[in-house]
């Protein structure tokens, strides 16, 4: 817990000190040092300050200051002493050895810029397994993990990847928020080591709010096998952090790593001094006034970040930093000072401030390198060059982004139709050897045409979605996913959105949630609630196994392009949406298209599979899960009330139960799209969630009885065909429907919590009458061809 936090008359004993260095070393020479007893004497009548006593004598402090000092209790560690993971094998636990254990907890955050290798660092140190992309915008949000090391916790946080630390962007604005809130004990910027000029200007930002820092150089094996070298030693002395080479796909580097961020957190790293990065005569002047300004009010000034960054943001006209210090008394003078200054440098300089800060920061890392780093022949960016002439071409760009969206959908049809049908006959294996051995019974139906059936029915279609996951995750890795995004910009400012919408929408092709939540990098409000809405008309996974269904049932020797016409449909019907949205609700806005262009890397079987493997291991937890309870459900409401006695056919019998009669009741709504009761049941237990659609099917058309010619023991594509239900007219219009419809309930939650749960609902009122709309046109337009 935190100093602030402890009440008149308690005690506690310090673990360690936060924030920067002069307030730090200030406050630690006053005596909070580890391990020292302190009490709250009294607390003023407005909890400001606070007066406490520490190694015999009286000090007073700010609730601000007494924030950044971390504390344990009495309490506290006796509570940690009665836990069984703090227990040693001869129970000497004691008071010392908690404060020990706990003072022996290192924070630390990760960052660096977008394809910095930020996630593939914190997945191989903590063991988590979060998507690494080669593109930026992957981490949305900060991902947290654990690791043990000589006796140390680190905790550590994969922060979104940013370019600065200003307020342009929300990940920048969020990476700064969490600097200042959490206070991590140290920070790991991880810079591209094949790049550094670039990815050093981060660097430089972090010196500026001076954290204890530690710079990790990683993909350090491309620096040298391009015949360049660095000499990171000299590098660090003059930045005044140490910097360690690192692989992060090869673990390669981790163990120095670790040693130096723990030898900085205890103070022991003699490379670490905080340097200020010279900004010229004129900026340096103002600077200097309104830092002395700042340090004029003494305690009032934030202590989170130094006075020095407070009056750099100050000049650049950061309204986050000028709302974090309205309270100051003297902030109209300071306000005014700045604006003074501010005109005399764009006067004297001829250009605005932030320029004026970038170039001297870039000019300062351009001077650093000259005398640390020497040029080999980067044979990468010759291959990058050579690959981009053709991938990005003016004529050959689109041809080959369609050819391989069209090779995706085609492989995920014919190369999983094997698997596919391996496992539909151990399903159908199963289900016979159920039959065969289970009593007659309500729960042998249950098992049967309730639990295989349902999740049987979807479970079939898994190998198709490794396959997608295969492709998507191929494009995301190896860097065209970032070119598909470039030759598509132009596209995207025609459709009235920005080219950064484009990515969230591919996303979409695996799974609409985390393709909303992608939307955060778009710096546009407009273009980000915009591609918010239209997210849901991308084809996920889970629409997958119905589309696969129907197309091969239905379509057997075009299965593939049906599966193609489906994604493009989505697309047409989001473009439709897209130009709307911005003819009638917003108006144009046009935001500038800067996105990194990172080289070609060829992904890792490692992590292709490990991709694959989570969005495989999330299909199957929806089998045991969410699919499992929807199949048993639906079975009981198809099986109940049973009738009295009266004979009827297993037809008649689920029309007469609960769920026919709610089919029924929506007959007229669906009737004009060709649907029968059948179909509108699975439409609505869709609703949770797309698969479910599948496995309704599965359990209305698994019926039993002799009269239907032994259905149970043909796959459920037979039965459909079997049973005449639909006619190509009712398929087309399904499908077409399907694709539309209400997203399910974990995308309109996505949508809430991005965009408001007024959208929320707009998205679901709108895409379902535009799925009738469109749905009824497919059906009759097609009826009319069929009757020519």
């Amino acid at each position: 817990m935190r100093l602030s936090e402890l009440k008149t008359g308690d005690s506690a004993v310090i673990l360690k000190v936060l924030g920067h260095g002069g307030f730090r070393r200030r406050i630690m020479e006053m005596g909070f040092v580890r391990g020292q007893n302190v009490d709250v004497v009294l607390n003023a009548p407005l909890q400001d300050p606070i007066q406490y006593k520490i190694m015999g004598y009286d000090i007073s402090l700010r609730s601000r200051e007494a924030q950044m000092v971390v504390v344990i209790t009495q309490q506290e560690a006796e509570s940690l002493m009665r836990d069984e993971t703090f227990q040693t094998a001869d129970d000497s636990l004691d008071i010392s050895s908690i404060i020990k254990s706990r003072s022996k907890r290192i924070n630390v955050a990760l960052v660096g810029n977008p394809n910095s290798g930020k996630t593939s660092l914190f997945n191989a140190l903590s063991g988590s397994r979060e998507h690494v992309g080669n593109y930026s915008g992957v981490t949305v949000g900060a991902k947290c993990g654990k690791l043990t090391y000589k006796g140390y916790q680190f905790e550590i946080t994969d922060l979104p990847g940013t370019y600065a630390l200003s307020a342009y962007t929300p990940e920048e604005l969020f990476v700064r928020d969490h600097l200042k809130d959490n206070t991590p004990d140290v920070v790991v910027n991880i810079a591209v080591a094949s790049n550094l000029e670039r990815n050093l200007y981060l660097t430089t930002e972090l010196i500026d709010i001076n954290p204890r820092m530690v710079v990790a150089l990683n993909m350090y094996d491309e620096l040298e096998a391009s015949g360049s070298q660095l000499d990171h030693d000299t590098l660090g002395a003059m930045l005044g952090v140490p910097m360690v080479p690192i692989v992060a796909k090869s673990n390669k580097g981790f163990e120095v790593l670790l040693d130096t961020v723990i030898s900085v957190f205890e103070n022991q790293q003699e490379t670490v001094r905080h340097i200020h990065i010279y900004q010229g005569a004129i900026a340096e002047e103002s600077i200097k006034l309104l830092s002395n300004e700042l340090k004029s009010v003494g305690d009032e000034i934030p202590k989170y970040f130094p006075p020095r960054y407070f009056a750099m943001k100050l000049l650049e006209g950061d309204k986050n930093i000028e709302k974090s210090l309205k309270y100051l008394t003297i902030y109209d003078k300071l306000i005014a000072l700045r604006d003074r200054e501010v005109r005399a440098i764009k006067m004297a300089l001829n250009e605005d401030i932030e320029t004026a800060f970038a170039n001297h920061k870039y000019g300062f890392i351009s001077g650093a390198l000259k005398e640390t780093f020497t040029l080999g022949k980067d044979r990468q960016t010759a291959t990058t060059t050579l690959i981009d002439a053709i991938v990005t071409h003016k004529l050959w760009g689109f041809p080959i982004f369609f050819f391989l969206m069209w090779l995706m959908f085609y492989s995920t049809f014919t190369l999983g139709a094997y698997p596919q049908g391996w496992i539909e006959s151990l399903v159908e294996g199963v289900s016979h050897l159920a039959r065969e051995i289970l009593p007659d019974g309500t729960l042998k139906d249950l098992i049967i045409d309730g639990v295989i059936a349902g999740v049987g029915g979807v479970i079939v279609f898994l190998p198709n979605i490794v396959i997608l996951y295969f492709f998507i995750s191929f494009f995301e890795n190896s860097g065209y996913l970032s070119r598909a995004t470039f030759i598509m910009d132009r596209v995207m400012h025609r459709i009235g959105l920005h080219g950064k919408s484009f990515i969230p929408l591919v996303m979409g092709f695996g799974c609409n949630v985390p393709a909303i939540m992608a939307t955060r990098t778009i710096e546009s409000f407009s273009s980000r609630l915009i591609t918010i809405l239209i997210v849901p008309f991308m084809s996920c996974s889970a629409r997958l196994p119905i589309y696969i269904l129907f197309a091969g049932t239905f379509f057997p020797r075009y299965g593939g392009s049906v599966l193609f016409v489906m994604y493009i449909s989505g697309i047409l019907c989001a473009v439709l949406t897209a130009r709307i949205m911005r003819r009638f609700m917003f108006k144009k806005d046009e935001t500038p298209f800067v996105m990194e262009l990172p080289p070609y890397r060829l992904p890792t079987l490692k992590t292709t599979l490990m991709h694959m493997w989570e969005k495989c291991a999330l299909y199957l937890k929806k089998m045991g899960g969410m699919i499992l309870i929807a199949s048993i459900a639906i079975w009981f409401l198809s099986a109940y009330p049973k009738s009295d006695g009266e004979i009827l056919s297993s037809s008649a019998e689920y029309e007469n139960s609960y769920l026919g009669k709610i089919g029924k009741f929506c007959s007229p709504v669906f009737e004009p799209l060709g649907f029968n009761w059948k179909t509108n049941i699975a439409i609505i237990t869709g609703i949770s969630a797309k698969e479910i659609v599948v496995s309704t099917l599965g359990i209305l058309y698994a019926e039993n009885s002799e009269e239907v010619n032994n259905m149970d023991d043909k796959t459920l594509g037979q039965k459909l065909i079997q049973s005449n239900d639909f006619p190509i007219a009712t398929v087309c219009s399904f499908l077409i429907f399907i694709l539309i419809f209400f997203p399910c309930i974990a995308t309109i939650v996505a949508i809430g919590a991005e965009a408001g749960w007024q959208w929320a609902l707009a998205s679901v009122v709108y895409n379902s009458l535009l799925a009738w709309i469109v749905a009824y046109l497919v059906y009759n337009i097609v009826n009319l061809f069929l009757s020519l």
